[in-house]
């Protein structure tokens, strides 16, 4: 208890160090120096600091004119003495007088002296030459223009003088006629469309019924004996082709069924549909042997590749996903529209996947690298259908605007294509450059 009493103690003697006053009076001073200090107070003016700022301004903004010279009837009376003492630029400029000639200044705004005066120089003989011309003829050489030879003495001169061409009219052409060629002379046409060339007509064969909802997607074999068709009412049939009969009914989608289609290289038929599914059917049994998981909605189309074992699909959850066809893997997630993916489509070229959406753009995409290679903005509606040429290395787009072809692999703009006022939901162009939108 001793101890603590004296460290108290200690620590109180730290604390009081000084006297009341003297705490007092450093109080009222960090007072004053708060509240009555002068430090926003302006300076004050100093006059040498004034009279260089307006001679700085003066010079700065009035340079030009500041040393005009006085008009004579100021300096008419002066003696030269009188003027040096009471105006000395004026006395310099009378200086830089030279008789027989009036002196001016070499450019606007520059004083009159020695230095920088212009002297006017004599008149050239062009000069002179060219003012007697313009001044009227006079009646020495009207009595002169009386006995000029006539028209035949001077063609008889020329004659004489070989000039047969110099009497010809002159040549209108703008090529000489020995260096023309005959291209020059066929006259252009206009830029007209080149006229299309004519196809057989196309007519209805057949009517082929037995789905209860709307058909939203067809896929053709590639031995073109038999297709498929995908409706609202969860089924997939198969039908001949030669006969328009059905052949088959699969079931399986617990909802509309939006992509088919049929590999070249497997006897696989896949389907996609609202229900989230992705599934493989074996043709040798008529069953799903497959299926793919990881859309978190609808799927609204799917593509095979053409040389890989490999299938895209998108769908209403803004991506696209390639998938491994006999692993199930998802190998790489497309994200990069902002709205559904409405249709895609694949080829063995660069870019190997073309995907269309509702936020009206279309991408290319890398496939190794998973990234866009291109973002075509050019649509002002939802792309809902696309098609790949055949045979040329291009592509056409379809919204409710117009119909766009497209040039690979940077997606150059070619033509639009109008006609349609509505959304267009498929489309197809064959070999013989016929396009077909519905």
């Amino acid at each position: 208890m001793r101890l603590c009493f004296q460290n108290s103690n200690m620590a109180a003697e730290d604390i009081v160090k000084h006297s009341v006053h003297t705490l007092v009076f450093r109080s009222l001073k960090r007072t004053h120096d708060m509240f009555l200090h002068n430090h926003t107070f302006p300076l004050e003016r100093d006059a040498e600091s004034d009279k260089l700022k307006i001679q700085c301004k003066i010079r700065d903004e009035y340079s030009a004119v500041k040393n005009l010279p006085l008009p004579k009837e100021t300096t008419a009376g002066l003696s030269t003495e009188q003027l040096k003492r009471s105006h000395p630029e004026q006395a310099a400029h009378q200086e830089a007088m030279i008789l027989g000639a009036h002196p001016y200044p070499a450019a606007p705004g520059i004083p009159l002296n020695n230095q920088n005066v212009a002297i006017p120089r004599q008149p050239s003989q062009a000069g002179i030459q060219q003012v007697l011309k313009a001044l009227p003829p006079s009646k020495a050489q009207i009595e002169a223009g009386k006995q000029t030879p006539g028209v035949s003495e001077i063609r008889k001169q020329a004659l004489m003088s070989g000039g047969i061409e110099r009497l010809a009219g002159p040549s209108k052409a703008l090529v000489p006629s020995d260096k023309m060629s005959s291209s020059a002379i066929v006259q252009k046409r206009a830029l007209t469309m080149p006229k299309p060339e004519w196809h057989a007509p196309w007519k209805l064969m057949r009517v082929i019924s037995g789905h209860t909802g709307w058909v939203r997607s067809v896929a053709v074999e590639p031995a073109n004996k038999w297709f498929a068709t995908g409706s609202a009412d969860r089924t997939i049939k198969i039908w001949d082709l030669a006969s328009g009969r059905l052949k088959l009914s699969l079931t399986g989608h617990i909802s509309t069924v939006r992509g088919l289609v049929v590999s070249t290289r497997h006897p696989y038929l896949f389907s996609c549909g609202e229900d989230k599914q992705v599934k493989c059917w074996d043709l040798e049994y008529n069953k799903v042997i497959r299926h793919y998981h990881g859309h978190l909605s609808a799927v609204h189309d799917i593509s095979l590749h053409p040389t890989i074992d490999v299938l895209v699909t998108c769908g209403r959850d803004s991506t696209a996903r390639v998938w491994d066809m006999r692993t199930k893997a998802c190998i790489h997630t497309f994200a990069g529209h902002t709205n559904t993916v409405a249709v895609v489509r694949t080829q063995a070229a660069e870019p190997q996947v073309i995907t269309g959406s509702h936020d009206c753009t279309i991408r290319l995409w890398d496939l190794a690298a998973a990234k866009t290679k291109a973002t075509l903005t050019n649509h002002k509606k939802s792309i809902r259908a696309m098609a790949l040429h055949p045979t040329q290395y291009a592509f056409t787009s379809a919204s409710p605007d117009n119909i766009k072809q497209w040039k690979f692999p940077d997606g150059n703009f070619l033509q639009n294509f109008t006609g349609h006022n509505s959304i267009i939901n498929c489309m197809a162009v064959n070999s013989d450059n016929v396009l077909v939108t519905g």
